[in-house]
């Protein structure tokens, strides 16, 4: 039990009866009023896939709490789907979510004084949320992540949520039938779990594990099997163990666990939104990280995974051949990893690898051999140049057309560039700018699933380009540049693009430019006017407020 619990009920006498009286209530016995005090943080709902079995491991981590000589305290905290609100105004709370989660288990877990906590999550805002919780508290804690999808099939084919965005782009294109369409629709997602590829939710528990504060090979485990549960009442047991041993986030959280963290998103391609995470995750836990860190860990760290979406493999497949502890001893033999980083389970992460071979299984080639990697350097790059001063993050694993330039097709909204790709009007060569959907202009920095998909279908992935200040889904792949900073809400260049002018993408000299004089920019500058906030009142007008810019990881505070 925490100090501050402890001396209120506990050892101050005339305080001591209301506060008991009130734990009494919930299921307190008299021998349990000196224990710790446990929260389960519980993201259980209906609105998604991702989440709709978490609440079983709730309970069993409940179990796991008390056959640990602790007391449990359940709450819960929320979720949105990103794959349901995809291409919708409902978008722009996707992000906002993040934000949410963390204050509501920032709230509670101090409101209540816990001793300690383990977070549940699945949905893609679940994990960081959980996590920013986390490393602000500096509670003990773990993360147990609800578990991935196990794939969809048809024709012989495995099917992922991202399938589904993409065969809408084929059926408008006229490449296939509706009832092909629609049978990718029922098949794509076959039950309970996280989208199933190196999505953003698998990044971010793959990250987590790596990052220490998930048990190992938790992070690819799938949501309906047996052994997530069992996994789950461990990681209960073990967060326990961590409260007695007075083993805090801030001891695992560190500058280069984060280092570790990102370099198996980069060994795994994992999703661009691990940028933006992280650099929220390590403002939370108070260490120094800035954008171009991902560059320079990506300079030196291959792609060894050969997973979806640019890949051919779910993480399932992953789980089956090693998981991230092989990825993790992979990086760790070639001193790419801090082997002597501290992790939950209070083993050092070159402890925790210790038995685990240095090369992958020979029989498979979901995670390539050292000496054949898919990629030679990491996928997520950081491009800057006079449109993003700041940077801007693209994902340039499986690029056929690692440089493109071409006149601006410029919307100021997802819906408008959407209408355009699925009626026609966008041709090979185009570099489409959407703007205006930054973290202060949309606010909430909504994903662009639904056009880079609908490209992927119309046949133009390796033709076109795309850049933007709002995110991209951890699905999206192609010639695609995200939070693009400065944003257009504060004046930045992406706002003085006119439709015509010729930008460059070269992800190779990590350069967006907008190929307009200085001079010229300079005039369009001066006669730009910030728009009117879109949202006066709520939820997004207050994010829009406080929110910084996505260079800095999109924070609150």
């Amino acid at each position: 039990m925490s100090d501050n619990l402890r001396s209120r009920v506990v050892t101050q006498g005339v305080q001591r009866s209301p506060n008991r009286a009130m734990l009494r209530a919930v299921g307190f016995g008299d021998q349990d009023f000196t224990k710790p005090i446990v929260g389960i943080a519980n993201s259980f709902s209906t609105i998604t896939p991702c989440n709709m079995g978490i609440n079983t491991l709730a309970q069993k981590a409940e179990q796991g709490v008390r056959a640990a000589e602790a007391m449990p305290q359940m709450f819960g905290t929320i979720t949105i789907s990103d794959g349901i609100s995809m291409g919708t105004e409902g978008m722009k709370y996707s992000l906002v979510s993040r934000e949410v989660i963390a204050d509501s288990i920032e709230t509670v877990c101090n409101g209540q004084s816990m001793d300690g906590v383990l977070a549940i999550g699945g949905c893609d805002k679940n994990m960081p949320g959980a996590m920013i919780a986390i490393a602000r508290m500096n509670i003990p804690a773990i993360f147990v992540y609800g578990g991935t999808i196990k794939p969809g099939h048809h024709n012989g084919q495995d099917l992922t949520v991202v399938s589904a965005f993409e065969a809408v782009g084929e059926y408008s294109a006229g490449n296939i039938k509706e009832d092909q369409l629609l049978a990718v629709e029922k098949n794509a997602c076959p039950g309970a779990g996280s989208c199933g590829g190196m999505y953003t939710a698998n990044t971010m528990s793959s990250a987590f594990e790596a990052l220490g504060m998930s048990l190992p090979y938790s992070s690819t485990m799938a949501a309906e099997d047996a052994e997530k549960a069992d996994s789950t009442e461990e990681s209960a047991k073990v967060l326990v163990e961590a409260i007695h041993h007075k083993l805090l986030p801030h001891q695992i959280i560190t500058r280069k666990s984060i280092e570790n963290a990102i370099s198996v998103v980069m060994a795994i391609g994992g999703s661009t939104n691990a940028v933006l995470h992280f650099l929220a995750i390590a403002h939370a836990a108070g260490v120094e990280l800035t954008i171009d860190d991902f560059e320079t860990i990506r300079a030196r760290v291959p792609v060894l995974c050969d997973l979806k979406p640019s890949g051919r493999y779910v993480a399932v497949d992953l789980h089956k051949v090693g998981g991230i502890p092989q990825v993790m001893k992979m990086l760790l033999a070639h001193n790419l990893l801090h082997g002597d980083c501290m992790t939950i389970t209070g083993k050092i992460i070159a402890e925790v690898l210790a038995d685990i071979p240095e090369e992958p299984p020979s029989d498979q080639d979901v995670i390539r051999p050292w000496s054949n990697p898919m990629y030679k350097q990491g996928h997520l790059a950081i491009l800057k140049g006079n449109l993003a001063t700041e940077g801007a993050v693209a994902k340039i694993s499986g690029v056929k057309m690692p440089k493109i330039t071409g006149p601006a097709r410029v919307f100021e909204s997802e819906e408008s560039c959407l209408d355009a790709i699925l009626s026609g009007k966008i041709k090979a060569g185009d570099v489409i700018v959407v703007r205006y959907e930054g973290p202060k202009g949309g606010p909430g920095m909504r994903e662009m699933l639904a056009p880079t998909a609908a490209i992927i279908g119309a046949g133009l992935g390796d033709s076109v380009g795309l850049i933007t200040d709002g995110r991209f889904s951890g699905g999206s792949y192609g010639t695609v540049v995200g939070h693009v900073a400065p944003e257009a809400a504060v004046g930045g260049t992406i706002a003085l693009v006119q439709e015509g002018d010729n930008i460059t993408i070269d992800a190779s000299a990590r350069l967006l430019q907008l190929e307009v004089s200085d001079a010229e920019i300079e005039k369009r500058r001066a006669k730009w006017k910030p728009p009117e906030p879109r949202y006066t009142k709520g939820v997004l007008a207050k994010y829009a407020k406080l929110v910084s810019s996505s260079s800095l990881g999109a924070v609150t505070d």
